[in-house]
């Protein structure tokens, strides 16, 4: 980052609960970062994602559960729930909460949201092509599902193709912006 692009920042105090404090104090020693760079972190998830969920009907479950949940399914009723459920509501929260339907925010969104899920991802870009790897370890339905949203919404909403190679544990995607 240069010094033309350093982020604004201002200073603020808050009068917060003891225990709290205590708790984000550890946890910042723990993570070998300052109070000052969680806080800024904290303050981050919820104005890009925390804020956001219970209006957009999101709720938190485990990841456990999850895979049990689309273990279940057969890859043809994965494909169904992507194609008559996913791809709208996917559109629909990712416009709500980014304020637009671009691949710049939809992307963003997408890439806010596999973070948030505490999934590792790798972004490179070759030759104008973004490579994204996802490990998220929920199982090959899981990767399927998501493959069927992206490509429907790659294909509707940005009228670009969208490459996959899905496994149980990683999804790879690439495209061109």
């Amino acid at each position: 980052m240069t010094i033309e692009q350093k982020k604004k920042t201002e200073t603020m105090s808050f009068r917060l609960d003891s225990q709290i404090l205590d708790k984000i104090r550890a946890e910042s020693e723990s993570q070998g970062i300052s109070l000052n760079v969680l806080a800024n972190k904290i303050f981050s998830r919820y104005a890009d994602w925390g804020m956001f969920e219970p209006k957009v009907g999101m709720v938190p479950i485990a990841k456990p559960i999850v895979t049990a949940l689309f273990q279940k399914l057969s890859e043809q009723e994965t494909v169904d729930l992507a194609t008559q459920i996913g791809h709208s509501i996917v559109s629909d929260i990712a416009t709500f909460m980014k304020g637009s339907m671009d691949i710049d925010s939809f992307v963003s969104w997408f890439v806010t949201r596999m973070k948030i899920s505490d999934f590792e991802i790798n972004h490179s870009v070759k030759d104008s092509k973004n490579n994204y790897i996802i490990k998220h370890d929920l199982g090959y339905n899981w990767s399927l599902y998501h493959k069927t949203v992206l490509e429907l919404i790659f294909n509707d909403a940005f009228e670009k193709k969208i490459d996959f190679n899905i496994k149980d544990r990683i999804m790879e995607l690439s495209f061109e912006k």
